[in-house]
């Protein structure tokens, strides 16, 4: 696909805002994780997207009323699609805010922030000190016997059956059972809240999506209210009763949190394994490779997460003010297209093979700036754990013959991957 793009082939004379150039108007609708492919690099289409020779900043138009049309809030956005371009709009918090940013809560006539992602500096540092001593490195590493043990206990119960769906019996059930044990959610909404948040997320059906919104919300309502009267050991009863800056945090403060990470917790992870996975199987020299050598784990997984930008996170234009010879209004929406970015040869040696022990892998999978997703430690911690425990007990494994191996380059990611392996007698 990429061999053949043109930028005359992607531009559209879609609606956008006056000062926006018609020949930087194009549909990245392609390149924003919402098209299936069943390549082996899913994310290859993008490379189209790192020539030099293209303008460094296009404006997504996508048609109206079609999935792409959400980003920029049906305005449509600038895309930043090279490393040096993103990594500004991530770290200029002068020219550029995270205001509104994941706040769906809105559709239902919520007023509450999403914090800390939509509050930019200085009030950000607040809440980041705040959270940061629950998923320092540090305080991660204090569940190491608890995430392991969840791994070993979900490996080893299909270990010697030779098959597991990867991605539905398993991707999407470890990393939940672990945010839910850190937050104290009871285990049996498991279902009801990836029911909620597929909804929210990925259904683009504004009844679902609302309905989705009053349940979750009002479960969250009522458990803080629980963890009020009754507190425990776990993260949401920590943040009920926590201070801020020497006060108790406000009615809007707890549910802001609360929500925020929920809404991040359940299916960021999920994606990562299932991609990581599906890239093992159809490329099993990457099983070769980490076999056996557990001192590349580390590295192994900051190139699966650099192979695998799930997330290309939005920013808005806090004034006017030129970049790229173009005229910036304020407003304007800024997508950063992290799956352009993580391959930008400016950047990265040979930036599409898949190398388990490249060095400085400054990736964009976790964002950037201030807002570096702050469950990173947790999530680096849970996969570098898998893979050393799955590698313990499943040397080598392959797709089950006649699996659907496409995938949604995203979050969407797979719903199904069934892998088979031989089992010693």
């Amino acid at each position: 696909m990429s061999e053949t793009r043109t930028l005359e082939s992607i531009r559209v004379d879609y609606p956008a805002p006056a000062h926006v150039p018609k020949d930087r108007l194009v549909d990245l609708g392609w390149a924003m994780g919402q098209l299936p492919n069943d390549l082996v690099d899913p994310y290859l289409p993008c490379d189209w997207l790192t020539d030099p020779k293209l303008p460094r900043l296009l404006f997504n138009a996508a048609k109206p009323g079609s999935p792409g049309g959400i980003f920029g809030g049906g305005r449509g956005s600038w895309v930043a699609h090279r490393y040096e371009d993103i990594e500004r709009v991530y770290s200029d918090n002068e020219h550029f805010s995270n205001k509104g940013t994941a706040e769906f809560q809105a559709m239902i006539g919520e007023t509450f922030k999403s914090i800390p992602l939509a509050i930019d500096p200085p009030d950000h540092s607040k809440y980041r000190l705040f959270l940061m001593p629950h998923f320092s490195p540090s305080r991660v590493a204090k569940m190491d016997a608890q995430i392991r043990s969840v791994a070993v206990e979900m490996i080893e119960s299909f270990a010697k059956k030779g098959e597991v769906d990867v991605a539905w019996d398993f991707g999407r059930v470890y990393p939940v059972r672990i945010f839910m044990g850190l937050m104290g959610f009871p285990p049996p909404m498991f279902e009801q809240f990836l029911d909620w948040e597929w909804n929210i997320l990925h259904s683009y059906d504004t009844a679902k999506t609302m309905a989705a919104l009053r349940g979750v919300l009002d479960f969250l309502r009522g458990f803080i209210a629980e963890k009020q009267a009754d507190p425990d050991d776990h993260l949401v009863s920590k943040i009920v009763h926590g201070t801020i800056e020497g006060r108790h945090l406000t009615e809007d403060e707890k549910i802001g949190i609360v929500w925020f990470l929920w809404l991040g917790g359940l299916d960021t992870v999920a994606a990562t394994i299932s991609q990581m996975f599906r890239r093992m199987a159809l490329q099993p020299e990457i099983q070769t490779q980490l076999r056996g050598h557990p001192e590349l784990t580390n590295s192994a997984v900051e190139e699966f997460l650099r192979t695998q930008p799930i997330l290309s996170s939005a920013r808005t234009a806090k004034f006017d003010f030129e970049w790229h010879g173009m005229q910036i209004k304020e407003g304007d929406s800024f997508s950063c297209l992290n799956p352009a970015g993580n391959f930008d040869p400016d950047q990265f040696d040979n930036p599409r093979v898949f190398d388990p022990a490249r060095k400085a892998n400054r990736h964009f999978t976790f964002v950037g700036g201030v807002h570096l997703c702050l469950g990173a430690s947790l999530a680096r911690r849970e996969l570098r754990i898998l893979l050393d425990e799955w590698f313990a007990r499943i040397p080598t494994f392959r797709v089950k013959p006649g699996a659907d191996t496409t995938v949604f380059p995203g979050l969407m990611s797979i719903r199904n991957l069934p892998l088979v392996w031989d089992v010693a007698s």
